[in-house]
């Protein structure tokens, strides 16, 4: 029985496998690979889905590796930060094939450039019984102790470095440090930033936290490390402790991070001349019924001007994308729109037809394809491209709705 499969997105292969092994990987490998029986005893074909990374399920591990450039794979994660600064991270994935050492090393080196500059603080609402007045009294809480007049119920702002950021980030650098395996000059930087943190609280935080967290000049710089530290809460699973070997499941959804990739570069883009809402609810049906979710909507002047699918796996297969078809239609109709895009990544396949006109209805299907097999550079210029045909073909179809000119700046 094999203990280690590795395995490209979508890739199959056939493998023996345990019956516990067999009914592990169905329970715990749900999104990441299917296991059907290979006609064999005890023979099983795995075949990997959307996830890539590490998954343990006992003394097994299977790695399932993109099909894309190592690097692309750290530009979707789409950090914010320049391709220089994950080039060693991407080459020891190249050469390892586990992406969790290659992600908490460059959590790692980013948490420790972001702290270099600083411990950010910020002030903090509080609420104390204290002997000196300190702030403002806080009437009700000083009412609620009648006839004693210390101590003083007060309110007041601490200015602290135990705030939701640093919290966030002290959570997930506990976690990477719990992971086996670690390299040690990357355990050392996390053990160096830990003690950097040590007046922030060690509390449980969720990853959609980070959500809430509202991004200004003073804290933009911590954006890298909290969007590596958002991949590693939401997706690390610690070691399986009925394994006789030391590991960690650590899986990415490529259909996700290729999504959030796509809107927040197209976002950036065409600042100032549309505004890209993602999951904007609408409804195909009146009376509100049959609700629908595009993935990308565009809005000049809060009108909805054109909106987009995006996909990450092409197939060869034209019957896979006819399903993507009939949805982007159905967001066509909702939105009461003639045209809109489907965005693909050419990660795999062929490329489909650029344009279809819809029989009967004469709206527009396009698609464009985004060629992850390029350098970064590439990938960035061909996202450049996709936002200027966005917003040519909105202004076509909405000649009416001008984008607003900002004035320049005196």
């Amino acid at each position: 029985m094999s203990d280690l499969i590795e395995l490209f997105e979508y890739e199959s292969t056939s493998v023996g496998l345990t019956q516990r092994q067999v009914q592990r990987l169905a329970a715990l490998g749900k999104g990441a690979v299917t296991v059907e029986p290979a006609g064999q005893a005890d023979q099983y074909s795995i075949t990997a889905q959307n996830m890539v990374g590490t998954l343990v399920v006992d003394d097994l591990r299977v790695l399932i590796r993109p099909k894309i450039r190592p690097e692309n794979l750290f530009l979707l994660l789409e950090v914010g930060l320049d391709e220089k600064a994950w080039r060693q991270e991407a080459f020891d994935y190249a050469k390892k094939a586990d992406l969790l050492p290659s992600v908490i090393a460059f959590y790692a080196r980013t948490l420790e450039t972001t702290l270099a500059r600083g411990l950010l603080r910020s002030y903090r609402p509080e609420e104390d019984r204290l002997i000196a007045l300190r702030g403002r009294i806080d009437i009700a809480g000083q009412f609620r102790q009648a006839g004693i007049r210390v101590p003083v119920a007060c309110r007041f702002d601490e200015y602290t470095s135990d705030i939701a950021e640093n919290r966030y980030l002290k959570a997930a650098t506990r976690l990477a440090l719990r992971v086996p395996g670690v390299a040690s000059e990357d355990r050392q930087r996390l053990l160096r930033e830990v003690v950097s943190l040590e007046d922030v609280a060690n509390i449980h935080v969720e990853p959609d936290e980070l959500d809430r967290i509202a991004f200004t000049r003073l804290n933009a710089h911590y954006q890298p490390a909290l969007r590596l530290a958002q991949l590693l809460l939401a997706n690390l699973t610690l070691a399986d402790q009925l394994g006789k070997r030391a590991a960690s499941s650590f899986l990415v959804d490529m259909n996700q991070l290729f999504e959030d990739f796509v809107m927040q570069r197209l976002r950036r883009a065409l600042r100032g001349r549309l505004e890209v809402a993602s999951q904007l609810r609408t409804y195909l049906a009146t009376r509100n019924q049959v609700p629908v979710r595009p993935d990308l909507v565009f809005r000049r002047q809060g009108q909805e001007v054109y909106v987009a699918d995006i996909k990450y796996k092409l197939t060869d297969d034209a019957r896979a994308r006819t399903a993507d078809y009939y949805q982007l239609l159905a967001y066509t109709t909702a939105l009461d729109l003639p045209e809109g895009v489907l965005i693909y990544c050419m990660a795999d396949g062929g490329e489909p037809e650029s344009t279809i006109t819809v029989r009967h209805a004469g709206k527009l299907l396009h698609t464009l394809a985004i060629n992850l097999s390029g350098s970064p550079t590439e990938v960035a210029e061909e996202i450049a491209k996709a936002a200027i045909w966005i917003n040519q073909r909105a202004q076509t179809i909405h000649p009416s709705i001008t984008p607003v000119r900002r004035k320049p700046a005196a």
